[in-house]
């Protein structure tokens, strides 16, 4: 009988065992750990997960290996949807036409590829690496040279969707302008690719003037109740009015931004099992809470983003600064044994998923190496859930274990139960945020990382 895949022994593991004299003993797993100062003590035994400190090499080949499937995988061919014949004519409008092309549905404007690109334009900036820089270049690029062509094609009668650029022709929602926006702000800053600033314009003003809001200003969803507020728009919405604050220096921007992050955190904050709710109906007062690992990974990643750019003596930043620490603290906690997080963060029998994992070690890595929080509390945590997360990136280079796109739902049966695929794109651009973020911190020149006593300590360096 095989044994499962993750419990195997690799043959060399195997070999050595037996060649040793030591096949009698009982393994705990294939890994052992390197860091072990005396590698021939068999009272170390071995680990069924990778547990050692990852080298900057290792890392930007994991990241390297993610880049190139998503060259490959990205659709950049427009093809007449009804004849399926590759369109090189873009002077002439046409109905049928679509973008498609490459391994899954890795659409250029998804939500899901604006944390792609900040994932890439992060790995960028800390590896020096130009093909990271190079992927965002052509991809905004592809959105400019195509965006006149569907713009007559829609005009002409064919249909606003995401095989059309819908998300920008007629934007309909936070999932169809927010990440993007913040992603393409990010581009501009940096100086790489086209200048899009029309759509950067629109798609801000859209955010700011035209998403529904409650009364009290709180952006909002009319589905799948008449008021829904779902902790998902905390990242559709907070990162984007943070990087306009950025960039135009206009404070209505921060001040938008601030706003949101305090009241999503009032309305959705649950201080008994310290985590956030997937969302909230406004009409139902006694609504389930339900505390699904990505929305609770889409918040932290708001928190983070809106802290790298607001100004320390911003009114509302302490506030923001407290809630995320509160967070990371409440979701180390329950980190798994195999150093990744639960689908359903308090359910222990729910699987163990990757994009909601990624989102969290990036944000911990992050507010280590900005100083937000202790390294000696959360160092080892960030490494350990990065070790994790090297398992679920197979050698094609593709994120698995990534839950596909969820709404939101009244019942935990629903979540436990929704799919994982490699085609799922929310587990790439948090995979690339993460690795990215553990190279600075294992090159963080005020952290020591000590290995001592089987384990790892992240202490202040000394001066």
């Amino acid at each position: 009988m095989l044994m499962p895949r993750r419990l195997r022994m690799p043959a060399m593991v195997v070999l050595a065992c037996i060649v040793g004299g030591t096949a009698s003993l009982s393994a705990e797993g294939p890994y052992r750990n390197r860091d072990n100062k005396t590698p021939s003590d068999l009272g170390e035994g071995t680990y069924p997960i990778p547990y050692q400190r990852p080298t900057v090499a290792e890392i930007a080949s994991l990241l390297e290996r993610v880049r190139t499937y998503l060259e490959d995988a990205q659709p950049h061919r427009v093809v007449d949807d009804r004849t399926a014949i590759e369109i090189t004519d873009f002077s002439v409008p046409n109905v049928n036409a679509r973008i498609q092309g490459g391994d899954g549905a890795f659409y250029p404007l998804d939500y899901t590829m604006g944390v792609v690109h900040s994932g890439m334009l992060l790995a960028h900036q800390v590896t020096g690496d130009e093909s990271f820089a190079a992927y965002t270049r052509r991809q905004l690029q592809l959105i400019a040279d195509r965006l006149p062509f569907f713009r007559q094609a829609v005009a002409n009668g064919a249909p606003a969707s995401r095989e059309t650029f819908g998300a920008i022709i007629a934007t309909r929602s936070l999932d169809d302008s927010g990440s993007m926006c913040a992603a393409l702000i990010k581009a501009r800053r940096e100086g790489i690719g086209p200048d899009l600033h029309s759509v950067i314009d629109h798609w801000s003003h859209y955010i700011a003037r035209e998403q529904f809001r409650l009364a009290d200003g709180t952006l909002a969803r009319q589905r799948p109740q008449p008021e829904s507020v779902w902790a998902d728009d905390l990242y559709m919405s907070v990162p984007a009015l943070a990087q306009m604050g950025a960039l135009t220096g206009d404070r209505a921007w921060f001040d938008d931004a601030v706003q949101q992050a305090l009241q999503y955190h009032r309305y959705l904050w649950d201080p008994r099992v310290r985590l956030y709710a997937h969302g909230k109906h406004m009409n139902q007062p006694l609504s389930l809470d339900l505390y699904w690992a990505r929305a609770n990974g889409w918040a932290m990643l708001a928190s983070v983003e809106l802290l790298d750019v607001l100004p320390e003596d911003y009114p509302g930043r302490d506030e923001v600064l407290a809630n995320l620490r509160e967070h990371i603290q409440s979701v180390a906690q329950l980190q798994s044994g195999s150093g990744l997080w639960h689908q359903m963060l308090d359910k222990t029998d729910s699987y163990l998923e990757t994009s909601a994992s990624a989102m969290f070690v990036y944000a911990m890595a992050r507010a280590i190496n900005a100083g937000w929080i202790a390294p000696v509390s959360y160092g080892s945590v960030a490494q350990a859930g990065w070790m994790g997360l090297t398992t679920r990136v197979n050698q094609r280079g593709q994120v698995e274990g990534t839950c596909v796109g969820t709404t939101l739902a009244s019942d935990n049966v629903y979540y436990y139960n929704r799919p994982q695929s490699v085609h799922a794109t929310h587990g790439y651009g948090p995979v690339l945020l993460a690795g990215a973020e553990m190279i600075r911190l294992m090159r963080n020149p005020s952290v020591d990382i000590q290995y001592g006593v089987r384990t790892y300590h992240y202490v202040p360096r000394r001066p």
